[in-house]
């Protein structure tokens, strides 16, 4: 079994920073993409930012300049530092990944949990 727990969310004004973090743990093989989405309320979820193993990167055009994805391999971790934060950017945030377990040889896809960011004007 393996699980996403995700932290970091909560309150900022606009303009501030915040810093989400997403643990993977469990029988993991190995996990090739890791990512971050977003829900606002009466939204569908969309793609905030993607880091494959190697390092390679790809934002959404509404967050790039202003967030930043990186993951740490040693601890199945990836991290999303948001900065110039936006009203707009009010949302539950889940992390996502891309997992091959030692039970499966095929990779499933895993979600966190979401973690919530609020945005005030």
């Amino acid at each position: 079994q393996v699980q996403l727990v995700e932290s970091g969310g909560g309150l900022v004004q606009a303009g501030g920073s915040l810093r989400l973090s997403c643990a993977a743990s469990g029988s993991i093989l190995s996990i090739n993409v890791m990512g971050w989405y977003r829900q606002a309320p009466g939204k569908q979820r969309e793609l905030v930012a993607l880091i494959t193993r190697g390092g390679r990167t790809n934002y959404a055009d509404s967050v790039k300049g202003r967030f930043t994805i990186s993951r740490d391999n040693a601890k199945n971790t990836v991290y999303l530092e948001m900065s110039s934060l936006k009203p707009e950017d009010t949302a539950l945030y889940y992390c996502n990944a891309d997992v091959t377990s030692f039970k499966l040889s095929i990779p499933v896809d895993y979600w966190g949990q979401g973690t919530q960011v609020t945005v005030s004007s």
